[in-house]
């Protein structure tokens, strides 16, 4: 269903949708609800063209199937839903991040970091 609908939905039917999938990618639990998402899978699927770059990274969103995208903070999965909602265009958006991050306090975000101006980061250095 995910391949046929989600994935391919655009390509083939010409039907566009914004749907935001929580997946984790670990197992971090116990059960059936904490196994992997197969993350590299949903890599093979999102189909992007070549190694995206800041000035052409609408321009590649525009051609992939997907979003695959793990956030680190509550501040990144804050303005990655924000930027999905925002786009001009819809794509699937695949959120594969842990669920132990939700807790952990390392990755606790400031206030300021929600504030106005600021954006999801591809990469945060260290």
């Amino acid at each position: 269903m995910i391949d046929t609908k989600v994935i391919s939905g655009e390509s083939k039917w010409n039907v566009k949708n914004g749907l935001v999938m929580l997946l984790p990618h670990g197992y971090d639990g116990n059960g059936p609800e904490h196994s992997s998402a197969r993350l590299e899978r949903f890599l093979q699927l999102s189909d992007a063209p070549d190694a995206p770059s800041e000035e052409r990274d609408g321009d590649i969103l525009k051609q992939t199937n997907i979003v695959v995208a793990n956030c680190s903070t509550s501040a990144q999965y804050f303005h990655l839903l924000r930027a999905q909602m925002r786009r001009t265009f819809l794509k699937p958006l695949i959120v594969m991040s842990p669920k132990f991050l939700l807790k952990f306090r390392g990755c606790n975000s400031d206030l300021e970091d929600f504030g106005e101006g600021l954006r999801f980061h591809k990469v945060i250095e260290d």
